[in-house]
């Protein structure tokens, strides 16, 4: 149970940092929202693919599809979060 939480933090602090260095542009959290966006963009990889191709973990948990599939959820996550989420300031005409 301890090494699939340790593998889940590893695995999603590696697909939020790439997320971070693919989209462009400047995006001000921490290390522990890095490790949040990778692990839900691990989630929405996941389904995506289960949507897509109608595979599931029964072929193992960790695939080098798998770990794209999650730096490509991290990404959609990452870019929906600074379109939605990411607004610190009120504008005003």
């Amino acid at each position: 149970m301890i090494g699939l939480i340790v593998s889940i933090v590893v695995i999603g602090l590696l697909a939020g940092a790439l997320a971070r260095l693919l989209v462009p542009g400047r995006q001000n959290i921490s290390i522990l929202m890095t490790i949040v966006l990778g692990v839900v963009g691990s989630f929405v990889g996941g389904f995506l693919g289960y949507l897509i191709f109608h595979k599931d973990s029964a072929q193992g948990f960790l695939q080098p599809s798998g770990i794209i599939g999650s730096v490509i959820g991290a990404v959609l996550v990452l870019l929906i979060w600074l379109r939605v989420g990411g607004r610190s300031t009120v504008r005003t005409r």
